[in-house]
């Protein structure tokens, strides 16, 4: 049968929405297409990059990608939940911590209960929104979408969001990571071993 598909086709121009592209992970993909787009925006970011995500899992790509963006002068910024869903996930994220604000990322937690939207904000310009975590899971093994905005109104949205957002969320400094007990930061880097599996 010839299907033309015709009547998913949008009707009309949504004003503000200039292009958009989905992206997509599944298990038999051998390409890891949602990773290395998230490393593309990261890595060609002039100005800022603003993330919110329930699930900080990184691996040493990512991490890198991260801080050499913060130390090349862009305003890097990760918000996660302060009250976690997954307490061992969550220590895995807060194990990531001292890397990314020794090098100038900037951290906050969502205090009113768990953050779970999914977005990534590269200046002003490109976006990422979708049910994709910055996680192993969602690059290798779980079936993600999301929709690449590139000159978006909804860029802006979520910008606005997120800046909204951060008056409810507290800042993780360095100074304060430091006095977190050194026994729980060991247990965090053993557990950080394991986050492909997280």
């Amino acid at each position: 049968k010839d299907d033309t598909f015709e009547e998913y086709f949008p009707k009309k121009d949504f004003p503000g929405n200039k292009c958009m592209q989905i992206i997509a992970s599944n298990p038999g993909l051998k390409k890891e297409e949602i990773k290395l787009s998230f490393l593309k925006l990261i890595g060609e970011a002039k100005k800022s990059i603003y993330i919110q995500t329930p699930y900080l899992i990184l691996d040493n790509v990512m991490k890198d990608a991260l801080e050499l963006a913060s130390k090349n002068g862009v305003d890097v910024r990760i918000m996660v939940p302060y009250i976690p869903d997954k307490v061992l996930v969550n220590q895995v994220t807060k194990s990531n911590y001292l890397t990314l604000l020794k090098s100038g990322v900037r951290i906050y937690e969502y205090t009113p209960g768990f953050v779970h939207a999914k977005t990534i904000i590269s200046d002003d310009e490109f976006g990422v929104i979708g049910s994709i975590n910055f996680d192993y899971r969602s690059y290798f093994l779980h079936f993600e979408n999301g929709v690449w905005l590139y000159n978006s109104s909804a860029i802006y949205d979520c910008k606005e969001d997120f800046i909204k957002t951060l008056d409810v969320c507290h800042e993780v400094t360095y100074d304060e990571y430091m006095k977190t007990n050194a026994a729980l930061r060991l247990m965090r880097s053993i557990l950080n071993l394991f986050s492909p599996l997280l």
